[in-house]
């Protein structure tokens, strides 16, 4: 192939370049130099050819390197110790997902409710308002009830009974015009101006009224009644001697069997009175008149127990054996009135019931 003419500027390029030995000069300088088998020689780079017009007809030929003496073996690296195996890491619980928060809509909107569930919302709040107001109705009758019933009625603050009875609540009557009380002054005579039937005692709550002593005047018979029969004329000759002016009586039963008696007996003047008292029926003394059925008695110490002011009472009751109920009775002396209450009971008469009877129908009189 024949080679082009190089252009001034390449020429230039190429005479600046040394000539390059042939290759076949440079062999046997290389055989003659033993080289070792094992270790490779690291060849140095060529210097790049300078740059040569696109009609040299051949590339340039580098020149061969010198050969390198022997380089030393590298020294073996020690082996990396083996990096210990990192535990596995637990597995994340998975986060529950948060749940979206509603927004709000935006002022001058108005969500779109469905019809259905809006009738839902608006019966459940409707039963919830009635709830409310039934309550509200429950709790406030609840607490009338409570605060109108007496302490003793209230279930948890009622004390256990001690067998008294439940009495009215107990007032004295009017008196006529101009007419003073007993044991005031003015009245020396102690003379009950009252109707003598308004300071009877009222029969308890439960009683059972005998209608034959309901509150209104009986006759001396009536009375004497309560005694034996071989001592009923002598003491109704008392009596007229006495001066009797009225008998007026209560008589009730109640549901355990107990009877109750009440006789309010007016004289002319407080001494006819106490005259009867001790020489006929014999009141506070050892041989006091015993009632019918009575056999034995003595002096009951509840009379003691018994204080009204300007009263007096001489109570007794009956001792073993009393045959299948036991009596109680008391003499009460108020001024120009003798009172009689009797109580009986199958087995044996109550102590309560006795005194607070007797108590309450003193302080009328008193």
């Amino acid at each position: 192939m024949t080679a082009t003419e190089p252009t001034p500027g390449e020429a230039t390029s190429a005479e600046a370049a040394p000539t390059e030995p042939a290759p076949s000069e440079a062999a046997p300088a290389a055989e003659a130099q033993p080289l070792e088998a094992a270790a490779p020689v690291p060849t140095e780079a060529a210097p790049a050819a300078p740059e040569l017009a696109e009609a040299t007809p051949t590339p340039p030929v580098a020149p061969e390197t010198p050969a390198t003496p022997e380089t030393p073996a590298t020294p073996a690296i020690p082996a990396t110790p083996a990096t210990p195996a990192i535990p596995a890491v637990p597995e994340t619980p998975a986060i529950p997902a948060i749940p979206a928060i509603p927004v709000a809509p935006e002022a001058g909107t108005v969500a779109a409710v469905p019809a259905r569930p809006r009738r839902r919302v608006l019966a459940s709040v409707a039963r919830w308002v009635a709830a409310v107001v039934v309550c509200g109705g429950l709790g406030a009758g609840t607490a009338a009830a409570i605060t109108s019933m007496e302490r003793t009625d209230v279930p948890g603050l009622a004390t256990e009974s001690d067998g008294r009875w439940a009495y009215p609540k107990l007032s004295l009557p009017p008196l006529p015009e101009g007419s003073p009380r007993p044991f005031t002054d003015g009245n020396d005579g102690e003379i009950h101006h009252a109707d003598l039937r308004r300071l009877l005692l009222p029969a308890p709550a439960g009683a059972t009224v005998d209608p034959k002593l309901d509150g209104g005047w009986v006759g001396v018979d009536q009375y004497l009644s309560v005694y034996p029969k071989e001592q009923r004329g002598e003491l109704k000759q008392a009596l007229d001697d006495s001066a009797l002016r009225h008998v007026t009586a209560r008589a009730w039963t109640m549901p355990d069997g107990t009877r109750s008696a009440v006789y309010l007996l007016r004289f002319k003047s407080v001494g006819f009175s106490e005259t009867f008292r001790d020489e006929a029926v014999k009141a506070g003394s050892s041989d006091r008149l015993l009632l019918d059925g009575v056999r034995i008695a003595e002096i009951d110490a509840l009379g003691d127990d018994i204080r009204v002011t300007d009263t007096g009472v001489y109570a007794a009751a009956e001792l073993k054996p009393y045959g299948p109920e036991q009596t109680r009775w008391a003499y009460i002396q108020a001024g120009d009135t003798l009172a009689l209450v009797v109580q009986s009971r199958k087995g044996e008469a109550a102590t309560v019931p006795f005194q607070q009877t007797v108590t309450l129908q003193n302080q009328l009189l008193g």
